[in-house]
């Protein structure tokens, strides 16, 4: 599933037509989570981004933090492209292997997918001509399918009998993206 997703983004980014910019969160990348994108123009005023983000620990502590997030996003430019304030509006899907923020004192974990709907807002500088700040906060509803584990025994905890379901309003999107101009 992982290099289905490689792919896609790598064939997104050859296919890209116009203004084209890679992206990596500054923010993120200091907490040791990488979030890394693409925008590109699709009209006036309007751009596509695509973004992981991806906590690649197996565990901290003992405890089980990793989770990958994928989402395409179409944004509006009020002023400019790649210059100004924005708003854009996205639908995702996350994979996890998690213990939620109301278990963080206990021996509960979780393991699923999800997916979310959402909207960001931001506001982007260019710095110079191939170098750009992407300042933005995001965040939505996102809906989980998992399974919930004792990570003593391995043991399920949860009493569903496929998946668990749980749906939060979170804000789950933002950083400084640091953005670099392909052509």
């Amino acid at each position: 599933m992982k290099n289905f997703f490689i792919t896609s983004f790598l064939l997104f980014s050859v296919l890209s037509i116009g203004q084209t910019y890679i992206k990596a969160n500054a923010l993120t990348t200091l907490l040791t989570i990488p979030n890394v994108g693409i925008e590109t123009s699709i009209g006036e005023k309007s751009t596509l981004q695509f973004d992981v983000l991806a906590s690649l620990w197996k565990s901290v502590n003992g405890k089980p933090r990793e989770f990958y997030t994928f989402t395409p996003e179409y944004r509006f430019h009020f002023k400019e492209k790649y210059n100004g304030f924005y708003a854009g509006a996205h639908i995702g899907m996350s994979i996890f292997n998690f213990q939620k923020w109301n278990y963080l004192n206990t021996t509960k974990y979780e393991k699923g997918f999800g997916y979310f709907i959402g909207a960001t807002v931001g506001y982007q500088v260019k710095i110079n001509e191939k170098f750009m700040l992407d300042c933005f906060l995001g965040g939505g509803s996102h809906q989980g399918f998992y399974k919930g584990y004792d990570f003593n025994t391995e043991i399920r905890y949860d009493g569903a009998k496929k998946y668990n379901k749980s749906g939060e309003w979170l804000p789950y999107r933002g950083g400084v993206m640091v953005s670099y101009k392909l052509n």
